[in-house]
């Protein structure tokens, strides 16, 4: 059943949990994430990246998204990643995405807002004021769509600011808070590690919901500890993906052998991402 974002991080919060949301490039990836969360009994959030909804063929997979959140037996919502494109946004809402991650970080504080609050308007005059707007507010280091090793301790991305948060949340109007406390897309060189007082001031700050993304390669414990600072939504991509690209390493040969086998290969990456989406929303559910 598709749920609105907010309400289903809300609940989970509630239950001292977390909802995992995994970015899907493809159909496939997205039938065993959904097919993993209905056999845990648990929602899950389903991303799109800007580049995949900047193409007609990615807006026909948000649509199918949607469809497949309608269809599952557990809450689904499906949200547009990383966002700023003002077109590709109203596109994708268009097309089915019911919430969206309006992405400024990269930006000075005052056009960060700026750029949040002319995403709100852009959707209210879409008709779609009702689609859920998560903000980032502080730099993350790494490409969410490459797996390249950040070193965030060697290159530190800006943290966010405590002293920022009841400002930019007040003019921003946005529902979800994503923030930057030692966290980095893609694949961290050492063992990343979390600015709990950060994390904990900017908790106190806010009864929002707040937002973890470069989840991969953070130890679970460390993601379970955040639950309790108000982290109710945790993005994962890079675990995702490596472990569906080397699933199909080891296996195409042996697929091509058996008769160009491409059924049985689909079947290995869907074992591939449910394994994984398993795990993830037994651990955030824990």
């Amino acid at each position: 059943m598709r749920v609105r974002l907010d309400d289903l991080v809300g609940s989970a919060l509630e239950r001292g949990a977390a909802v995992p949301a995994f970015t899907c490039y493809d159909f496939t990836t997205a039938l065993a994430v959904v097919a993993a969360a209905e056999k845990s009994g648990q929602g899950v959030i389903l991303l799109v990246a800007p580049k995949t909804a900047g193409v007609r063929s990615g807006l026909r997979l948000i649509t199918a998204l949607r469809a497949l959140a309608d269809d599952a037996s557990v809450p689904v919502s499906v949200q547009l990643d990383h966002a700023s494109d003002l077109e590709v946004i109203r596109d994708s809402v268009a097309a089915g995405a019911d919430a969206v991650l309006a992405d400024g970080s990269s930006l000075p504080f005052e056009e960060n807002i700026a750029l949040v609050r002319s995403v709100r308007e852009v959707l209210v005059a879409a008709g779609a004021s009702d689609v859920v707007i998560e903000a980032e507010l502080g730099g993350l280091a790494g490409d969410e769509d490459k797996a390249f090793g950040v070193d965030i301790h060697a290159h530190p991305a800006g943290l966010t600011d405590p002293g920022q948060v009841q400002d930019f949340l007040s003019r921003t109007g946005a529902d979800l808070l994503a923030v930057a406390v030692g966290n980095a897309h893609g694949r961290y060189a050492g063992e990343p590690k979390l600015h709990w007082k950060v994390l904990e001031d900017i908790a106190s700050l806010t009864e929002l919901p707040l937002v973890l993304h470069g989840a991969s390669g953070i130890p679970a414990a460390d993601l379970v500890k955040a639950t309790s600072m108000r982290v109710g939504k945790v993005n994962f991509n890079t675990e995702l993906r490596t472990g569906i690209l080397a699933t199909l390493e080891a296996e195409t040969t042996a697929h091509r052998a058996d008769g160009e086998n491409l059924q049985g290969l689909l079947g290995r990456w869907s074992s591939s991402a449910s394994t994984f989406a398993e795990a993830t929303l037994d651990m955030l559910s824990s």
